[in-house]
């Protein structure tokens, strides 16, 4: 419940904050005849353009409830002809605007506030809560040791089989190629298990303790203090480090539009109509759809039981809409549209690693 209503309010605050920074531009006049209650001013518009007050001054509950639904779902009705074409036609979308084409469609900034808001609420809602983690904190090495003890098990109970199956055969006189292929096979798999479990507590990073819940992590040392205290109540409290970094990531989402802009520019560096405006707006509105595929694919992950489709749309769908964004926005050929989307892939995983590594560090030393 208490999930529920963090999500909702996220949601809330993402509609109210993007309503705030999108413009009013291409609303109609609804105020034409009437006078400005703040100076008298005859009213053109939704506000006068003698003090800017806005002409509709309301004083009841439901009207203040219209005004918050209002904010957070209506964009002015422009958000409806936006989506379709951010999902569609992204490349249209992005040069249309570019091109001066603003009053038609909620603006690239607004919609991101949205979405980021919107898809860590949906996050909230679909991931759990974060004190479960705290309840049951598995340590890597000891769900390494227990893949291993099980794998150990089933191997040995083969190995047993096999050797029964082979003491039959050779009672009766029978071929014991196959079996004899079998149990080689096993006793090799038998043989790197046993050398993984050796091996398991050299691969750890700083000091090391074995027990009977298998290897734990007891100091890690980098040499800065101030990292190694904070990956100390990283451990201590993975919980708390997780919420740390969400809220990180709520804050410096608009982080990624900076990191991606070098990728982009160098993209056409020496095509000189293209500015780095148009290269923000062009990666805003990408990063808009991807935070409404992920949004799509934690709903479908939680309440269905479809997770090769959730696969395949992580996989196969970011590509495509990258293909058609920039081959539409910067008026490319099939061909130079594929070359680019390749490597505009590769920017974009790169992008989105330094920006978990940024978040990670200011977790720990935050």
């Amino acid at each position: 419940m208490d999930m529920d209503v963090e999500a909702a309010g996220d949601a809330i605050t993402g509609g109210l904050i993007s309503r705030a920074v999108e413009p009013a531009a291409g609303e109609t006049p609804r105020f034409s005849g009437q006078t400005c209650l703040n100076c008298g001013t005859a009213l053109v518009g939704k506000h006068c353009h003698g003090c800017g007050q806005a002409g509709d001054v309301h004083r009841t509950l439901a009207a203040f409830g219209h005004d918050l639904i209002h904010g957070v779902f209506h964009f002015e009705g422009k958000i409806w002809q936006t989506l379709p074409m951010l999902a569609w036609k992204p490349g249209e979308l992005t040069r249309r605007y570019i091109n001066g084409e603003r009053a038609r469609f909620v603006s690239p900034l607004a919609l991101f506030l949205f979405m980021i808001f919107a898809m860590f609420a949906v996050f909230s809602a679909t991931a759990g809560h974060l004190d479960d983690l705290a309840a049951n904190k598995p340590k890597f090495a000891e769900l390494g040791a227990a893949a291993l003890k099980k794998g150990m098990a089933e191997a040995k109970a083969d190995e047993r089989d096999l050797t029964a199956q082979r003491a039959t055969l050779v009672a009766s006189a029978g071929d014991t190629t196959d079996v004899d292929s079998d149990l080689a096979d096993v006793r090799d798999a038998i043989a790197g298990m046993i050398k993984a479990q050796k091996a398991m507590p050299r691969l750890q990073v700083g000091k090391a303790i074995e027990s009977d819940k298998g290897v734990v992590f007891k100091e890690v040392h980098t040499g800065v203090a101030t990292i190694d205290q904070g990956i100390a109540k990283a451990q201590k409290n993975p919980a708390l480090f997780l919420y740390k970094l969400q809220n990180a990531a709520y804050k410096y989402s608009w982080a990624l539009i900076p990191l991606s802009l070098p990728f982009i520019w160098v993209m056409f560096a020496w095509r000189r109509q293209f500015k780095l405006y148009d290269h923000a707006v062009f990666i805003t509105y990408s990063l808009c759809f991807m935070a409404m595929l992920a949004m799509i694919s934690a709903l479908i992950g939680k309440y269905t039981s479809a997770d090769g489709t959730v696969i395949a749309l992580l996989l196969l769908v970011p590509p495509l809409h990258m293909f058609r964004q920039l081959r539409g926005a910067y008026e490319l050929g099939n061909i130079n549209a594929a070359v680019r989307t390749t490597y505009l892939t590769l920017a974009s995983i790169t992008a989105l690693t330094i920006f978990v590594l940024l978040l990670t560090l200011l977790g720990v030393v935050g």
